[in-house]
């Protein structure tokens, strides 16, 4: 499956890793300050490093896919957007009702 364009990952660090990371990082950071965040398409948070995955442009404005690793005890925060609008709430109808309902145990 292709992913939407949509799907990302805001991934957001501590104070204290901006620094470590240094100027190594900063051309991979949205944002200042406390808002200094990386926009990744994929994140693999199994083991101790989190892996990014990310879309960015060479020298000749070819597209590159990236894989930036960092300590994860670096990670303050993970946003995923999502474009689908699958995720959150929404007006139930009475066929949504009545279908939970008789799913229900009585």
């Amino acid at each position: 499956m292709k992913p939407r364009v949509l799907d990302r990952y805001s991934v957001y660090f501590f104070p204290q890793a901006l620094e470590v990371l240094g100027d190594d990082a900063k051309m991979f950071l949205n944002g200042e300050g406390e808002r200094a965040h990386v926009i990744c398409r994929e994140i693999d948070t199994a083991g101790s490093l989190l892996e990014m995955t990310l879309d960015c442009q060479g020298p000749d404005g070819e597209a590159v896919e990236v894989e930036l690793m960092v300590p994860s005890n670096m990670v303050r925060l993970i946003i995923s957007t999502r474009g689908d609008g699958s995720f959150g709430f929404r007006p139930r109808t009475a066929a949504d009702q009545g279908s939970a309902t008789s799913t229900q145990t009585r």
